[in-house]
């Protein structure tokens, strides 16, 4: 008979800062199965540019929620938590330990915090909002979201239009704030150790990101965007064209963007991610182990930490 509560491992990180590196390492040592947290591996065909892992990796190490969709699909952070929830049991009844890895911080609130039982998308509010989001603009909206439930407006971005359109459209369709909704979670049956990798030094970090995309880009990032554009019926506005680098290249294949342009924006956007990524474990990961990948010893007290938290009574 399972435990009422299912013990998994949360490893958590900005972008960039050696998670699946280190995951890898650590499924090298102990008896681990890998679930990705990272809302752009699910995509079928988003390999170089998501920093994938490569079929050799997958074929050596269990990964799952990796290659999940098809690049025109849309995939939730509900969608998430019924996934883990089925795969867990799976993994502990293999004698294998859970480990989470990812920067999709939704995820881990979804996952760790619950869900509430927020109402169904309402397609004529949203089109709406959208509607007056072209006409005046994000950032306005923001304003109007900040009036009408600032708890969540201080948690959404006003570059994050997903966010702050769902936010308005669960005000406009219930009379209640997203944040009024959130309050009312279920318990979770983890028993969790989280654990968020934080940099000390954003320069290095900064650097890392910029390396990776430059290696993005000589390993054909914009051959598989061109791919992607003609397999697929996508549009800029679909989640997995929305991820960091996709987005930028969808432009730039437009021809919104001169190709200097792209690169920039590129890896501006993703230093913002990670920016945005550790603001969050900060804020919300607060009762998480705090190490810094930038530490040589750093897998010494990954494994370490791993191993106490299993011997415990």
């Amino acid at each position: 008979m399972m435990p009422a509560t299912y013990p998994i491992i949360c490893l958590a990180g900005p972008t960039a800062s050696g998670k699946t590196d280190m995951a890898l390492a650590l499924a090298a040592k102990l008896p681990l199965e890998i679930i990705s947290v990272d809302s752009a591996m699910i995509y079928q065909d988003l390999n170089i540019g998501t920093a994938k892992p490569s079929a050799d990796i997958l074929n050596q190490v269990p990964h799952h929620l990796i290659d999940i969709c098809k690049p025109d699909a849309a995939y939730s952070a509900a969608h998430f938590c019924r996934d883990v929830g089925i795969l867990v049991p799976q993994i502990l009844a293999r004698g294998k330990i859970p480990l989470l890895v990812g920067g999709t911080m939704l995820y881990f609130h979804a996952l760790l915090q619950g869900l509430s039982s927020l109402p169904p998308a309402d397609p004529s509010i949203r089109e709406a909002i959208a509607a007056k989001a072209e006409q005046l603009g994000w950032d306005k909206l923001h304003e109007m979201l900040t009036a009408l439930d600032p708890i969540s407006a201080a948690k959404i971005h006003p570059h994050d239009p997903q966010r702050l359109q769902r936010a308005l459209e669960v005000y406009y369709v219930t009379g209640q704030a997203l944040s009024t909704w959130q309050n009312q979670r279920q318990p979770q049956p983890w028993q969790a150790l989280t654990i968020k990798l934080m940099p000390d030094n954003r320069q290095v970090l900064h650097q890392h990101i910029d390396a990776r995309f430059e290696n993005m880009l000589a390993r054909g990032f914009l051959d598989e965007m061109a791919y992607l554009r003609q397999h697929y019926a996508l549009d800029a506005s679909l989640p997995s064209m929305r991820s960091v680098g996709y987005r930028q290249a969808w432009q730039y294949l437009e021809g919104a963007l001169s190709y200097e342009q792209f690169v920039q924006d590129a890896k501006t956007a993703t230093r913002q991610l990670a920016k945005r990524q550790m603001t969050w474990l900060r804020q919300q990961f607060t009762d998480a182990i705090c190490l810094n990948p930038q530490q040589p010893q750093v897998l010494t007290m990954l494994e370490a930490t791993i191993q106490t938290w299993q011997h415990k009574p």
